[in-house]
């Protein structure tokens, strides 16, 4: 005899393979739903800071040459670029040190110092820039971009790694 409350046969079957097929959906979808958000959820590592020199190594007045390289994850495009600058130190006093990015505002070449001009010159187009990153002479339409910085505990530059227009 079968009631009203009774469940059928039919019934079992579909509640049944309903359930089954839910829980391999969700054992499939949940780790493929993980996998493609992984990389937007990621946390960039750019911006990060960055330590370049050792304040006692770097002698007052003359530009000290660094570099390091930023790692950007976007999704599953990883691009790493190379930055540079210059740390020039104008006084013995920790907190008079200015930090010159290398990068022309021109057309983005690096920039070296040169002890004979006692300025900054790039190679592409032979524009130079003065010991505060100035403008000189040739078509770069501004200063040399700067980086903020910090000197920690250990005696370190510590630099953020966002170049800022000089003003």
């Amino acid at each position: 005899m079968s009631g009203p409350n009774r469940m059928t046969r039919r019934d079992f079957i579909k509640i049944t393979t309903g359930a089954i097929g839910g829980v391999i959906a969700a054992g499939i979808g949940l780790p493929a739903i993980g996998y493609l958000l992984a990389p937007a959820l990621r946390q960039d590592k750019a911006g990060k800071p960055v330590i370049v020199a050792k304040l006692a190594e770097i002698p007052v007045g003359k530009p000290y040459p660094f570099s390091f390289t930023v790692t950007r994850v976007n999704g599953w495009e990883r691009t790493a670029n190379v930055f540079g600058g210059f740390v020039i130190r104008l006084s013995e006093d920790p907190q008079d040190v200015r930090i010159l990015s290398s990068r022309c505002t021109h057309l983005s070449c690096r920039v070296n110092w040169s002890d004979e001009a006692q300025g900054f010159i790039c190679p592409c187009h032979d524009a130079l820039f003065d010991r505060d990153g100035k403008v000189v002479s040739g078509p770069p339409p501004e200063a040399l971009g700067h980086f903020d910085y910090e000197i920690d505990d250990q005696g370190n530059v510590v630099i953020l790694p966002v170049e800022r227009k000089t003003e």
